[in-house]
């Protein structure tokens, strides 16, 4: 094919045309081509890894730039340089001259959105002097991936679970995986036709189902709480806090897909079966904090006879009207109140603002494909996935602009759908007797997040429902996030009381 004089010329301006001066990053993969979000993280140590420290948004958070890429590979540098997004500074230019432990993180995983998901590459930490003002160039090489997932090793109580969904694949057209980590009884091997209750336990953000590994370190409370002979005995089931959308909620949802339905009809009975549980609603049990709180709340509402009780601790917003500090039906800014003054996200137990909602979405919109918290994997992201719309895009419909703050009021009929007291409210008579006696919530009154206010809306509603609710709601005066009133061994004694109530009432 002929070449004409003119693309020719093109070219050659092309490439003569200088970079923008200051200070850049040039990454380049040297592994198998790949497309997704290209992360620049500079922190002032290397332990750990620049790219773990991915999330925090407080004031000792990392700087991270971010852009999205297609099919990089070894021949092409992908550039990240003043126009790039940029957290917590607003751009490059804005970074203080000092040494930094600089990497590169290229997320590409799909179906997971946590930083450390199989597949996705990075490059060795390296420490640089930068300064905007220099000019220089730093180049980077993507070498190394993360390798394909790999249960831990597993021994007489820890054991691991992974099944495939029908549910969520045909959902998302691709295979999409369940995971579960399991904790058996002490006696469990003693009878083996004898079956145990389950303890379904949701941990907070993105809480993996690895974490059982953890729970029973040697030498942990919780171990010695597990194996203790007046320990009643459950078969203990660890719920995998990560998704498409990062941590997916296990519930229903237009953008997650039907995670409720996939728990409820492939997952649990799935464990049922294999480890000798006792297939009945009155013996599988709720728990969790944070996330988890909420997650434990809503699965009881939504699969009410399904099962049979619930301990929540300071569960993410019950009530909407308290989004944190957002009331998302009134409030026309998710950043700033009617006064102008910036919405706090997190404090301290002494009331002092960590940092704000507009801070923590800063973040989020660099760890997010085209630059939107939305798809960061993050915290407000996957909120907005789990309760919002699905767009024409087949992507999550913002509940506010990324920037701005400015709520879309289009959005919020479908959040109703995940308002937990709006839906007891219209539903009462239904759900009443069935979550009668059920909640039991506990929540620092300091709590970090704000999300003591919505459990106070809730509680208005519950102690004067008819039919009664019964619902035992618990304040910790001066607690912060994930107090709970109960010990593990309470708890656990309270969920076999529960068992054996509906048991006798059979």
């Amino acid at each position: 094919m002929r070449t004409s004089w003119r693309a020719v010329l093109a070219t050659f301006l092309l490439f003569q045309i200088s970079p923008p001066a200051g200070l850049r990053f040039e990454v380049a993969n040297l592994l198998q081509p790949s497309s997704g979000r290209l992360l620049v993280i500079l922190a002032q140590s290397d332990r750990p890894d620049p790219r773990n420290t991915i999330g925090d948004a407080g004031t000792n958070a990392s700087i991270i730039l971010g852009r999205d890429v297609e099919n990089l590979g070894a021949n092409i540098r992908a550039v990240l340089d003043n126009r790039a997004a940029a957290f917590p500074i607003q751009k490059l230019d804005e970074l203080p001259a000092g040494d930094y432990y600089v990497q590169a993180l290229l997320a590409s995983n799909r179906d997971l959105k946590s930083p450390n998901a199989p597949g996705n590459l990075y490059s060795n930490a390296r420490r640089f002097h930068l300064d905007p003002r220099a000019g220089s160039t730093v180049q980077l090489e993507l070498t190394k991936s993360i390798p394909a997932e790999e249960f831990p090793p597993e021994n007489d109580f820890i054991k691991y679970v992974k099944i495939q969904s029908d549910l969520l694949s045909r959902f998302h057209g691709r295979p999409i995986y369940l995971r579960a980590g399991i904790i058996l009884p002490k006696d469990y091997t003693v009878d083996e036709n004898r079956r145990f209750p389950l303890r379904i336990h949701i941990g907070g953000y993105g809480a993996r189902y690895t974490a059982v590994e953890r729970l029973m370190g040697a030498g942990s409370d919780f171990r010695r709480m597990w194996l203790s002979s007046d320990t009643p005995r459950f078969i203990y089931v660890q719920l995998d806090g990560d998704g498409p959308y990062g941590d997916p909620y296990q519930v229903n949802s237009d953008n997650n897909g039907p995670y409720g339905d996939a728990l409820t009809k492939e997952l649990i009975p799935y464990i049922e079966k294999r480890f000798r549980a006792v297939a009945e609603p009155r013996a599988r049990l709720l728990d969790g904090e944070s996330t988890g709180g909420w997650v434990s709340l809503a699965l009881k509402i939504f699969y009410p006879d399904f099962f049979n009780a619930v301990w929540s601790s300071c569960p993410d917003g019950v009530d909407f009207r308290g989004f944190q500090i957002v009331n998302i039906y009134s409030d026309r800014n998710a950043y700033v109140d009617d006064n102008g003054s910036e919405r706090p996200s997190k404090r301290d137990l002494d009331g002092r603002v960590e940092f704000t909602i507009r801070r923590e979405c800063q973040m989020e919109n660099v760890l997010g494909d085209a630059d939107n918290w939305t798809l960061s994997g993050q915290q407000w992201g996957a909120w907005n996935a789990t309760y919002g719309p699905r767009g024409t895009d087949g992507r999550p419909v913002a509940l506010w602009h990324s920037k701005t703050g400015v709520i879309n009021k289009s959005a919020i009929e479908h959040w109703k759908r995940y308002d937990l007291h709006l839906v007891l409210q219209q539903n009462w008579r239904m759900l009443g007797p069935r979550v009668r006696g059920k909640f039991h919530i506990s929540v620092g009154e300091a709590d970090n997040y704000y999300l003591n206010n919505a459990v106070h809306m809730l509680d208005e509603f519950l102690k004067t429902a008819d039919p009664p609710a019964d619902a035992r709601i618990a304040y910790g005066r001066g607690r912060g996030h994930c107090w709970n009133s109960l010990s593990e061994a309470e708890m656990m004694k309270e969920m076999a009381l529960a068992v054996e109530e509906v048991g006798k009432a059979k």
